[in-house]
């Protein structure tokens, strides 16, 4: 029966061994495996013909160890670099690598010479109990077995850490490996009776588990290996689950965000997984509900959530997982948002402060427009009151006077009214200047809808706009190609504002220049009014024109913020609708 085994456990190796050595895509992995399969080969082949010539042909049993002992002292060593290799999908050669070859060499040397010195066996015999062995046999059985017990490890753990501890590949790798080492341990100890054919056996049981890991479960394959190290490495967290939301894969980043360990997470219920970490503020109803949704659905699903445990905001996409159409589970992705709602946390304190910036400086231009713009008025309201007083006066002196007749009366009554209706003016025109400025600060806190007349934005822009135009010598010829009392809706503050920045940007064009004129013109292109400001100055540069509108960009050096015609262009296209253009040539 051993001998049987022995046979079939040889030809399978062969097979295996032409299968893998004519494979077009010949990796590391693959060749470490040819060269385990050789040894193995070796193992068999040498017991086959120990058998068949001592028994048939009275050869001494001793010659064919001679042979036998290639593979055996040499697939420790292949094992070792499987393992490695396993792990880390392809290694560089390295110098110290050599002196693993030592002690296999060593050994085949002393029982090549076994006759003189009789260090490695004593007396030989193909039954394993009936060996008298040499002193030098006990460095040879630890050197084999802790080359054997590293190799064994490095494809145990990498197999469960890629696949699982019950998945088919890990178990078939950890009952592969076990055998030959069992086995041997057993026979070394004289634990239990052995022949010769017990140790190719046992690494034929070995070849059979990493045949069927082979065709089956893609062992040589070095994609699923490669794929493993790449999502360990990918800065997305994820975890799939089985159809009954079983965690059954996961990458290391997953691991590493959430402060787990493998342990913690495979093989657990997803829910129980959330409830153990306290995470409060996910409703699990409602994710429970989204993953039985995806089971029957070809929908992402999408959730933007804060995970209190790690303090980390993360967009959560929930997809189905199918094989030929069918579903076989359900993938989570956990892409990390943290950093960048931070950054636009930053950005928005940022341009809060750039707003409140430019709605001071906003301020500023208007209180000093109020000023200057009630300057006027005012003196001539306080020389209507001297005339006023003066002409009172000379009224009161007049009282009882025989040389005053009714004529003079009528007259001083005629200048005082004259003076009142000065006063009048004034005051309406004061009137016009605080409401158009009251509305102009209101603006800069609020967002009204009303509806108002052209002439009435002419008139706002007219009464905020004098002083600046009259303080830089500058004209300004307003164009009326429409009704002026065509209705507009919207917050007219808002709109003043904006032409008010434009007209402001025509004046600092001219860079000083007087006796300038600036064109504020208004026509109808089928149901939208166009507002153009035109001024004759030196014209923008490329550089200028490429960002105007699309960030904040100025040419006042520190005297501007650069936000005035970005908030224009806003305010025209959020809140009427519209659209800012310009032409410009640099002169």
């Amino acid at each position: 029966m051993d001998f049987l085994l022995l046979n079939i456990s040889t030809i399978l190796v062969v097979f295996l061994l032409i299968y893998v050595m004519t494979r077009k895509d010949h990796n590391q992995l693959q060749k470490i495996f040819c060269c385990n399969l050789i040894c193995v080969f070796i193992i068999g082949f040498g017991v086959l013909m120990q058998n068949l010539c001592t028994k048939y042909l009275n050869f001494d049993p001793i010659y064919f160890e001679y042979f036998i002992y290639i593979g055996t002292c040499f697939i420790p060593v292949c094992i070792f670099f499987t393992g490695l290799i396993f792990t880390k999908t392809k290694i560089h050669f390295k110098k110290w690598y050599v002196l693993l070859f030592i002690v296999p060499v060593l050994s085949l040397l002393i029982l090549w010479t076994n006759p003189i010195h009789h260090l490695f066996y004593d007396s030989y015999s193909s039954n394993i109990n009936e060996c008298v062995y040499g002193p030098y046999i006990t460095i040879h059985h630890i050197y084999t077995y802790f080359l054997l017990f590293i190799g064994a490890f490095y494809l145990t753990k990498f197999s469960i850490k890629n696949s699982g501890f019950f998945s088919k590949q890990s178990v078939l790798i950890v009952v592969g490996i076990s055998v030959p080492i069992i086995v041997s341990l057993l026979g070394s100890f004289k634990i239990i009776p052995m022949t010769v054919y017990i140790t190719p056996i046992s690494f034929a049981i070995t070849v059979i588990c990493l045949t069927l890991a082979i065709f089956k479960f893609n062992f040589l394959k070095i994609a699923p290996i490669a794929l493993q190290r790449i999502v360990d490495r990918i800065s997305d967290s994820y975890i799939v689950l089985n159809e009954n939301n079983v965690i059954t894969d996961f990458n290391e980043t997953f691991l590493t965000t959430f402060k787990l360990k493998s342990n913690d997470v495979r093989n657990k219920d997803i829910i129980n997984l959330i409830q153990k970490f306290n995470e409060h503020n996910i409703n699990t109803d409602s994710l429970l509900i989204t993953l039985n949704k995806v089971k029957s659905s070809n929908n992402t699903f999408y959730y933007e959530k804060h995970f209190e445990s790690v303090n980390k905001y993360f967009n959560i996409e929930i997809n189905d997982i199918k094989s030929n159409g069918k579903y076989v589970g359900t993938l989570i992705l956990l892409k990390d948002i943290t950093q960048h709602i931070r950054d636009m946390e930053t950005i928005k304190q940022n341009q809060d402060m750039l707003v409140e910036k430019e709605r001071l400086a906003s301020l500023g231009q208007l209180v000093g427009g109020i000023a200057h713009n009630l300057k006027t008025p005012i003196m001539s309201i306080a020389g209507a009151a001297e005339g006023l007083t003066d002409l009172a006066k000379e009224y009161d002196s007049s009282i009882g006077d025989p040389e005053v007749n009714d004529q003079d009366h009528h007259e001083i009554a005629h200048d005082m009214s004259e003076w009142i209706e000065k006063i009048k003016t004034h005051t309406s025109y004061m009137s016009d200047i605080i409401t158009a400025v009251k509305g102009q600060a209101v603006t800069l806190n609020e967002n009204e809808e009303d509806s108002f007349t052209i002439n009435e934005l002419v008139k706002r822009v007219n009464i905020l706009m004098k002083h600046e135009l009259k303080n830089a010598l500058i004209d300004m010829n307003i164009n009326m190609n429409v009704d002026d009392m065509i209705s507009l809706s919207g917050n007219v503050n808002s709109l003043v504002q904006v032409i008010n920045n434009i007209i402001s940007n025509a004046i600092q064009a001219y860079n000083g220049e007087t006796n300038k004129c600036i064109d504020l013109s208004f026509n109808k292109d089928d149901n939208n009014i166009v507002i153009s400001v035109q001024d004759y100055g030196c014209g923008m540069t490329n550089e200028v024109k490429d960002k105007l509108f699309k960030e904040m960009i100025t040419t006042k050096g520190k005297n501007g913020t650069g936000l005035g015609m970005f908030m224009s262009y806003s305010t025209i296209r959020g809140h009427f609708s519209g659209d800012i253009t310009f032409e410009s040539t640099v002169r």
